[in-house]
């Protein structure tokens, strides 16, 4: 897994966060509860996107100061091609 580059702020309670999925593909949240949500997705309780996708794999998080920070960047690395969200975790 990887993180930010920059040290999270000091009251980070908002998260943007990669899964790669168990048929490879990438699913991107936001929450307030990483470790919560990621149990969720596995439970198949999560986005329906990931459901009949799991297990699921923790591979990037993103700690931001307010909700729309996260959700800000949160839709832009839903723009980005594949090939740019692989960059961004380090997978070919």
């Amino acid at each position: 897994m990887t993180d930010s580059d920059a040290d999270p702020p000091a009251d980070a309670d908002h998260y943007v966060y990669i899964l790669r999925c168990d048929d490879g593909s990438l699913y991107t949240g936001y929450t307030t509860d990483v470790e919560r949500r990621v149990a969720e997705h596995d439970a198949g309780e999560g986005a329906k996107y990931t459901r009949g996708r799991t297990p699921v794999e923790l591979v990037h998080v993103e700690s931001f100061g307010s909700q729309s920070a996260a959700m800000s960047r949160e839709y832009e690395i839903k723009q980005f091609p594949r090939r740019e969200k692989a960059q961004l975790i380090d997978i070919e």
